[in-house]
């Protein structure tokens, strides 16, 4: 696909994701500080829509002098919607999900958010025992349709509060704000790639067991979380064109050849396309792909051969 054409698609993808709210400034705070083991976990909270404040964590390394290389880290979803920015940020106790902490002790500062359903941006505890909001997976549906009934969706709220995350990270006075970097596994994994898409401050995202060609998902019936449905999406492209369009910025998709969730040769088709895109885009290097045996997971191994990536990428 030359330039122009690629334009066009992207236009069009844009046009499928619909309004994106209005984001004001971040008026950030700092709710609390911990120490743990290598880096200082900070709870902020900060504006993402006029009437709407979230919060993160900021994970600061001890030994940190002069700026450092900032990561943006997205969490699964699991279907855990009572844990979100805590599963990067190493306060789950799902290890595997511990992105966050482990580029940190690796010398990055680091931000955890929570996606729109969970953890601390799902209904109150009186709200949920009253019976006065739906819970779980019920309010992941709910925040999807009333964002399909205002000519938004659920991707696209998702991208307007990263990006508003993004803010907050790369105007932090320890972060590097020319070497910023995306991560995430799964639902995560998912948001790094469209983030690295939408905002070219990203440098370089690892996109863990989070794409596929949706034409293949649909074809094998396998269902995902609300953000993956787009409006009219695959009648103006797909994810391979998501992640062709990311060049050159660097990308290393990583799949297990067993994963469930996401067929693998449908992977290894959007990584063809995705790599033939780069090659055309004079940045041949700049995207990779990291196939193990196993399933939808990120285990130790991969994250290591990803953290060594993104250390490179980000030169540290």
């Amino acid at each position: 696909m030359d330039a122009p054409e690629r334009d066009d698609t992207r236009d069009a993808i844009l046009d499928c994701l619909g309004s994106f709210p209005d984001r004001p400034d971040p008026a950030v705070e700092t709710v609390s500080v911990a120490a743990d083991d290598g880096f200082e976990r900070r709870l902020l909270e900060y504006a993402v829509e006029p009437d709407e404040r979230i919060r993160a964590y900021l994970l600061v390394p001890d030994d940190i002098d002069g700026t450092r290389p900032g990561i943006l880290a997205v969490h699964p979803h699991a279907g855990e919607f009572d844990v979100g920015k805590s599963d990067p940020a190493g306060l789950s106790e799902t290890e595997p999900y511990h992105y966050g902490a482990e580029l940190c002790r690796r010398g990055y500062v680091v931000c955890c958010p929570d996606l729109l359903a969970f953890e601390d941006r799902r209904p109150s505890e009186r709200e949920q025992a009253a019976g006065t909001a739906p819970t779980g997976a019920d309010y992941e549906k709910f925040v999807a349709m009333d964002r399909l009934l205002r000519g938004s969706s659920l991707q696209t709220k998702y991208l307007s509060d990263l990006v508003a995350t993004l803010d907050v990270l790369a105007a932090h006075d320890l972060v590097a704000s020319e070497a910023l970097g995306a991560i995430g596994h799964s639902l995560g994994g998912q948001e790094a790639a469209w983030l690295s898409w939408f905002d070219d401050r990203i440098d370089a995202a690892v996109v863990s067991s989070g794409v596929a060609r949706l034409a293949a998902v649909q074809r094998e019936q396998i269902t995902h979380n609300f953000a993956l449905y787009v409006p009219a999406l695959l009648t103006v492209g797909d994810l391979d064109d998501v992640l062709a369009d990311v060049a050159p910025s660097s990308l290393l998709v990583t799949h297990g050849t067993d994963d469930r969730i996401f067929p693998p040769e449908s992977v290894r088709d959007l990584a063809d396309i995705v790599s033939e895109a780069y090659a055309d885009a004079g940045a041949p290097k700049q995207f990779e792909t990291l196939f193990f045996e196993g399933g939808h997971e990120f285990p130790a191994e991969v994250r290591e051969s990803a953290y060594d990536w993104l250390d490179q990428q980000l030169e540290r």
